[in-house]
């Protein structure tokens, strides 16, 4: 097991830059489609702002600031106040945004926006049906860890950031998650649980402490999932993440990077340059290790 890193699980890392890294949301795009991971990370292809995305944001803005409120005043009618501030600052760092309600000659399509920020609402209100924010003091809020991947010829670093962090008086870690959609069916929830035991991986190799639970907060449902994980179950997802990475690294070289036709193709935005929807991808902008070499 790895040594305890210098970074209490309240302080963390500060971001930089790093040549080499995954983080859990890149990682579930190469399992998901590794073509898609070429596109969005070595091509860097453009995608369209997403209404649902956007507002996933503006969501965990409010809940991330709702803790700067003091216990006790901590209610529906205080978040809901912060929602509206965060989509106007959300706004002037991306105004690209924008677009999702232009009207087409420079204008807001007004009752539309007006709906998006209640959908935001209803998510916000939903929250307080499932935690009460006056009996919690998290320890970190958009806490940003970091950690090495041991055993990876040339080095990798797994990094991310996870939404809440709570600390119980006897040091038990618990990671919070919050999701705007719906809780998945039992078939499509290993994903959720493979960011969290990521994140819990991180952590417990930062700073040698397992978490205690890992906790998804599904606001679109009213749903709250979670999982007391174990070292075997974060020793398989290191396992997991190694052969994800010689995976990946093996795409790189080879530029053989598969696209893999699966029910999420119908929302993603580069179906006009993927061979299963008869595009062609952009010309590869790596160099290409003959296999002779690869073998030395």
């Amino acid at each position: 097991m790895s040594t305890t890193g210098t970074d209490s699980p309240t302080t963390g890392p500060a971001p930089d830059s790093r040549a080499v890294s995954l983080s859990p949301s890149r990682a579930s795009d190469f399992k998901q489609c590794p073509l898609l991971y070429r596109f969005r990370v070595i091509d860097k292809l453009p995608e369209k702002p997403s209404a649902a995305a956007t507002r996933g944001t503006v969501v965990h803005a409010v809940l991330e600031r709702l803790f700067d409120i003091p216990k006790g005043e901590r209610t529906p009618e205080a978040a809901l106040r912060l929602l509206r501030p965060a989509w106007d600052e959300l706004l002037v760092r991306r105004p690209e945004l924008a677009e999702l309600f232009d009207d087409g000659s420079g204008g807001i399509r007004v009752e539309e926006l007006a709906d998006w920020l209640a959908g935001a609402e209803k998510l916000v209100e939903r929250y307080f049906t499932l935690e009460d924010p006056n009996a919690l003091e998290p320890a970190r809020r958009e806490l940003y860890v970091e950690a090495p991947l041991e055993g990876v010829d040339g080095g990798l670093t797994l990094r991310g950031y996870v939404d809440r962090l709570d600390v119980a008086p006897n040091g038990d870690l618990r990671v919070v998650d919050y999701k705007t959609g719906k809780a998945p069916s039992q078939q499509f929830e290993r994903k959720s649980l493979f960011q969290m035991k990521f994140y819990a991986l991180v952590l417990w190799r930062q700073h040698g402490r397992l978490p205690r639970r890992l906790q998804l907060v599904y606001l679109g449902s009213g749903d709250v999932v979670w999982y007391d994980p174990d070292e075997s179950d974060l020793l398989a997802v290191e396992r997991e993440l190694r052969a994800l990475w010689e995976a990946i690294r093996e795409a790189t070289r080879t530029g053989d990077w598969r696209p893999k036709r699966t029910h999420l193709c119908g929302w993603c935005d580069h179906q006009a340059v993927c061979p299963e929807f008869g595009g062609t991808p952009p010309e590869y902008p790596l160099p290409i290790i003959p296999a002779q070499q690869r073998e030395d």
